[in-house]
């Protein structure tokens, strides 16, 4: 995995902060492949949050705290309900590849 730990540890308590105790954050792409290099960051944030709006406004104010926090990076945040039935394709393949931080 490409993020050192300290990334990391800014990852998870934004998400925390942001998303609340239950959000759950998975990393996923070019990021989690130690032989590659460069990337975004992508993650999968899993919330409890069922308000397609509430999600929307929450998934931005964690993209501007983790910009502030870890600096300009590239970032990319897939949104995913906890005990949605109907799972995306990209939501699988996150969880699938991923690894979860």
């Amino acid at each position: 995995m490409r993020l050192t730990q300290q990334e990391i540890q800014i990852i998870k308590s934004t998400v925390r902060e942001v998303m609340g105790e239950k959000a759950s954050v998975w990393l996923f792409g070019s990021r989690v492949d130690d032989s590659k290099r460069g990337g975004d960051i992508d993650l999968l944030i899993e919330t409890d949050l069922s308000e397609p709006r509430e999600r929307l406004l929450k998934k931005s104010q964690l993209w501007a705290k983790l910009q502030l926090r870890l600096g300009e990076q590239r970032i990319d945040i897939i949104m995913a309900a906890t005990h949605s039935e109907k799972q995306k394709l990209i939501e699988q393949v996150a969880r699938e590849t991923g690894n979860r931080l």
